[in-house]
């Protein structure tokens, strides 16, 4: 057995920017064992920094827009030409570094936009010998309102079972199982582990211009992930913002996402001038860091976002996105409210006042303790290196359940 065996890391992030702060969170811890080359699709936001210890390879970006297309991010590019691009540059990388594993984020349960390239990957990898352990990152919950969604969990199922070696759940079993939002008429037979929740880690540092002393302790922090998709809930909570000063004055301060637009940028920048304790910030330190020292967080209910929340155990009040069929979200908070651990407003309900009302209420908030499993970037480390040894070993791996 090699020192360091090498693992391919492939993550597309397509609308903001939750896969890729996860994905970068199991890269770093990865590399302690493996040679991480880094396959990275979409647009990188210039406030990430690159984890140390890992090979970083840019693929001419692509990703998705409000309405599920595939767009170019790339200068001069269009989809057709980024396409042929990335499949020469993807199998070349391989070829380059000949894997041990091969790690993808998502697909084949999502990201099915990327099968043009994906699936000859896959088939290459079939071909390669010695042949590299095939893995899929997964998060705790999938979208299942598409119109197709038994077609989609069928061939999804057929390609795990064809292509890779085993499935990495990234969720508490207790709270979200993968047979929750994915149900193929015949169950998969390929092996599913369960890691627990992986939580971004503390030390992240993201945008490090600006200090984490421009953040005001015990006041309410607005975000929304990438800022992308989040304009209605940031316009909203600054529209809310007198409204709660009214009962509670306490400071506010709205990150809006690398991936907002200049012009919402500035537009949000303006109204906040109206307000002596309102800030609009493009992005911070870390947001753990300081949402654990925040009285309150209004955001929306991604993964990385929820999983601060459950670290922290600070007061929140989610607004998920549930725009063109997505309900990943939706989901996710209506789990965590049952529990008693954050509050939620539909976004179907979102307004100035209804967003006050809620704040207010969550102020006086207490939530509720949990228990669930957060360890789930040590376990997935253990999950591959294990599944590296017993696959190049000859050997196999049973189901967990």
């Amino acid at each position: 057995m090699k020192e360091r065996p090498c693992l391919l890391f492939y993550c597309q992030h397509s609308l903001g920017i939750g896969h890729l702060i996860r994905s970068l969170t199991l890269a770093e811890a990865l590399s302690s064992q493996f040679r991480v080359v880094f396959l990275n699709g979409g647009r990188m936001p210039q406030s990430i920094a690159f984890p140390q210890g890992i090979e970083w390879i840019d693929l001419p970006p692509l990703g998705m827009d409000a309405n599920n297309q595939l767009i170019s991010h790339g200068e001069n590019l269009g989809v057709v030409q980024n396409k042929r691009l990335r499949l020469g540059k993807i199998l070349n990388v391989f070829e380059s570094v000949k894997p041990d594993v091969v790690f993808i984020e998502m697909f084949p349960f999502g990201r099915k936009k990327f099968a043009f390239e994906l699936l000859p990957l896959l088939k290459h990898v079939q071909s390669s010998r010695p042949k590299a352990t095939v893995i899929c990152s997964l998060r705790d919950i999938l979208v299942n309102s598409r119109r197709d969604q038994q077609h989609h969990d069928d061939r999804a199922a057929w390609l795990v079972e064809r292509y890779f070696d085993a499935v990495l759940f990234h969720s508490d079993p207790g709270l979200f199982r993968l047979e929750d939002s994915f149900r193929p008429l015949r169950p998969l037979r390929t092996p599913v582990y369960y890691t627990g929740f992986v939580v971004p880690q503390k030390h992240r540092n993201i945008a490090i211009h600006i200090k984490s002393s421009e953040i005001p302790d015990n006041g309410i922090v607005v975000s929304a992930g990438g800022g992308t998709v989040g304009g209605r809930l940031l316009r909203s909570a600054i529209s809310a913002y007198p409204m709660i000063q009214e009962h509670r004055p306490i400071p506010m301060t709205v990150v809006a996402g690398p991936f907002m637009s200049d012009e919402e940028m500035g537009k949000l920048v303006h109204r906040s001038h109206q307000h002596p304790n309102l800030r609009v910030l493009r992005s911070v330190p870390n947001l753990t860091s300081i949402l654990s020292r925040s009285q309150a967080s209004i955001s929306q209910c991604g993964y990385n976002t929820a999983m601060d929340i459950l670290y922290t155990g600070t007061k929140a009040l989610f607004v998920p996105y549930s725009q063109n069929r997505e309900n990943e979200q939706l989901r996710r908070a209506k789990a965590l409210s049952k529990r008693g651990i954050l509050m939620y407003l539909p976004e179907s309900s979102l307004s100035a006042r209804t967003l006050a009302d809620a704040t207010l209420k969550l102020l006086d908030f207490t939530p509720t303790s949990h228990n669930l499993d957060l360890d789930g970037t040590y376990q997935t480390c253990a999950h591959v290196f294990n599944l590296y040894r017993w696959t190049h070993s000859g050997g196999y791996c049973e189901h967990v359940a």
